[in-house]
């Protein structure tokens, strides 16, 4: 599986930018092959359009915000946020009447905007400490990788590789994967599991703890189609809610999306140390996962993978995509 190759993809709520990044200077971003321009409108809310003119093309982000609405830089034709065209500055032949470009879903939710492609089939993912007293948001990471979206959302559930891709910041030595619990939900799933971690002498302080090892609960929560909310929970009380948005961006690229709620304070831990914890366990694992193939099987009859028994959450996943894509490709066939 491709992630632009599929149709059913273009259904789901995407993570595609940090609050911050959009105003009313027009942003380009491109999700699931489809190029998109957004911006804020005279009254502050995202809007999310084709970045396409339809008169010649050029690139709707290239241009300015004038009276709420999206302007052409090429020859001054002006979108609406739902994308009609409520502007000509000359003649048009055959006009069309309303005429415009595609707009799409857009929101904000937990300081990011997101966007849908078409009509979606489940709400954004919930993150129930999200302006919660007690828990504050640590905004972490919004960059490309180069790897398959199941890919990176698959490594998020996968504790067998924690001793060999992290042995430099928390795997422990021992590789024995210990019992763990997966139960399916109506978008996804989720796994508890209990882990024995080692604590790097130079990790130990985003972590508020000295200790060389200890256990950590996990509930990791996947949400269809890209989505991990997992809470690890440690021995002195902190809780720490990695929160990973996956949005494909062609079949090369993914944009990676990353923040964590945590119970701490900015004084017990300051965000830039556990930016830097994350920041070395996400490079260990972007380097590797840039190395696999772009495609997935979705079928292990496809015979191409072999899975271990902890790969269970992996193959759910795939199985659970395949499922849902049969049903939309049964339905498009009726």
């Amino acid at each position: 599986m491709q992630a632009c190759d599929v149709p059913l993809l273009r259904r789901f709520w995407y993570c595609v930018a940090p609050s911050e990044k959009i105003t009313d200077k027009p942003y380009g971003f491109t999700l699931l092959n489809e190029p998109i321009a957004l911006w804020r409108d005279d009254t502050g809310a995202v809007r999310a359009v084709k970045d396409r003119c339809l008169h010649r093309t050029a690139k709707l982000s290239l241009g300015y915000v004038e009276n709420g609405n999206i302007v052409c830089p090429y020859h001054g034709w002006a979108f609406s946020g739902s994308g009609q065209c409520v502007k000509v500055p000359q003649d048009v032949e055959d006009k069309p009447n309303p005429f415009g470009v595609p707009g799409y879903h857009c929101t904000e939710k937990y300081n990011h905007v997101w966007v849908a492609l078409e009509d979606p089939i489940f709400g954004i993912p919930e993150i129930e400490e999200f302006g919660q007293p007690g828990y504050r948001q640590v905004i972490e990471f919004c960059e490309t990788w180069s790897a398959n979206p199941l890919r990176i959302i698959e490594n998020s559930f996968d504790a067998a590789h924690i001793t060999f891709v992290h042995k430099e910041s928390f795997g422990d030595p021992d590789p024995t994967i210990h019992p763990f619990s997966v139960d399916e939900t109506e978008n996804g799933f989720i796994v508890q599991n209990d882990i024995k971690v080692k604590n790097a002498e130079h990790m130990k302080s985003a972590l508020g703890m000295e200790d060389d090892e200890t256990r950590r609960r996990t509930r990791n929560r996947f949400y269809l189609p890209f989505s991990r909310v997992g809470r690890i929970c440690y021995p002195n009380g902190l809780e720490n809610i990695l929160c990973t948005f996956l949005a494909p961006m062609d079949n090369q690229r993914t944009q990676f999306i990353q923040w964590v709620m945590r119970n701490d304070s900015e004084e017990d831990t300051p965000a830039e140390k556990v930016i830097a914890f994350d920041r070395q366990v996400t490079i260990e694992d972007r380097d590797i996962l840039a190395s696999t193939d772009l495609n997935v099987p979705l079928d292990r009859s496809e015979g191409v993978e072999l899975h271990m028994s902890s790969d269970r959450p992996g193959v759910l996943m795939r199985k659970q995509l395949r499922r849902l894509i049969e049903t939309a490709d049964a339905e498009t066939a009726a």
